[in-house]
């Protein structure tokens, strides 16, 4: 049985996202994304975001099990989704006019900017795992944004951790990079009846130094 991620997305329109799309930006991420080649969408959400989106993407490339690796549609088990353009592939190349179009776009059902091309992906991606292969959202279940548009697509293959009741997103993002890091995979559950709130666990102890940097 095969395992793949979905990934919610950075903030395209925040303060770290104005960095990296700026002309005077010179660090070799953002010169990458000034490039005609662009730069992986994973890694610029990654900046964008810092210790929330840099957890997801790690954690999903460590435990990401794609039923059929070579296949682009599963796009090695790591898709993001996006405000306009539906699930992405964490390594799939984006330009400066893809962030600042995804800046322009609110997650939002009533948004069929947002809500069709998510649809229309998430069907196709079902057809190409098949029947057999977990879909775990990395994301926020507690609101309906992420979880109304892919649990009727998914059904009862879509999972969520279960430590992530309670936890906001720091402290998911935090979690998710020492399970990365020691290699111990969270439990899943169901989202189709699960209890999608709860009270705060406690706090995790610190990250070590090396995991720490961005």
């Amino acid at each position: 049985m095969g395992r793949i991620f979905l990934l919610s997305p950075a903030n395209c329109g925040g303060r770290r996202a104005g960095q990296i799309v700026s002309d005077k930006a010179e660090f070799p991420l953002a010169r990458r994304l000034r490039s005609p080649e662009g730069a992986p969408l994973g890694d610029v959400f990654a900046f964008m975001s810092g210790l929330y989106f840099r957890g997801k993407l790690a954690y999903a490339r460590r435990f990401a099990t794609p039923p059929d690796p070579g296949d682009p549609l599963a796009s090695g088990g790591v898709l993001v989704i996006t405000p306009n353009a539906g699930l992405r592939g964490a390594e799939v190349a984006v330009t400066r006019e893809s962030i600042r179009a995804f800046a322009g776009e609110p997650i939002d059902l009533d948004n069929e900017r947002y809500l069709r091309p998510l649809e229309r992906s998430a069907r196709t991606l079902r057809a190409a795992v098949g029947a057999e292969c977990d879909v775990v959202l990395l994301g926020s279940v507690a609101s309906g944004k992420y979880v109304e548009v892919l649990q009727p697509i998914f059904g009862d293959r879509l999972l969520f951790p279960s430590a992530f009741v309670g936890r906001g997103d720091m402290s998911r993002g935090g979690l998710m990079l020492r399970c990365a890091d020691s290699g111990e995979e969270l439990d899943y559950l169901p989202l189709t009846g699960a209890v999608r709130h709860g009270p705060r666990p406690p706090k995790l102890a610190p990250l070590k130094p090396q995991t720490a940097r961005f």
